[in-house]
């Protein structure tokens, strides 16, 4: 389902198998990604190329994450979503929550 690398110090999750974010593996996401978290000043990308949907408990899993990073001095950030997945963070406008870069490459680059 996550399918996790590691580029440049950088852990970036992307889902392998799976389209949607919802309440059906949201859980599990929080909990896998949140994990790295227990250790400061860790850094992470999550990719959303795969997904074209998020329900509310997807998008509840990723403020989760969010906020564990943040309180061990980490790092989340989220890139390569989708246009139509896109418009519903800006309708929540979770892009003033979020640091969200359109492609992995220019995320990557925002960590150095």
């Amino acid at each position: 389902m996550l399918k996790p690398e590691i580029s440049e110090g950088v852990i970036i999750y992307s889902f392998s198998q799976e389209n949607k974010l919802n309440a059906m593996i949201a859980e599990k996401v929080k909990t896998e990604l949140g994990v790295h978290f227990e250790k400061p000043g860790t850094k992470m990308a999550m990719d959303l190329g795969n997904i074209t949907f998020i329900d509310s408990l997807g998008f509840a899993a990723l403020l989760s994450v969010l906020k564990k990073a943040r309180n061990n001095s980490g790092l989340f950030r989220i890139c390569n979503i989708r246009r139509d997945v896109l418009k519903i963070f800006l309708l929540l406008q979770l892009q003033n929550v979020f640091q969200i870069y359109e492609t992995r490459e220019e995320c990557l680059k925002s960590f150095l």
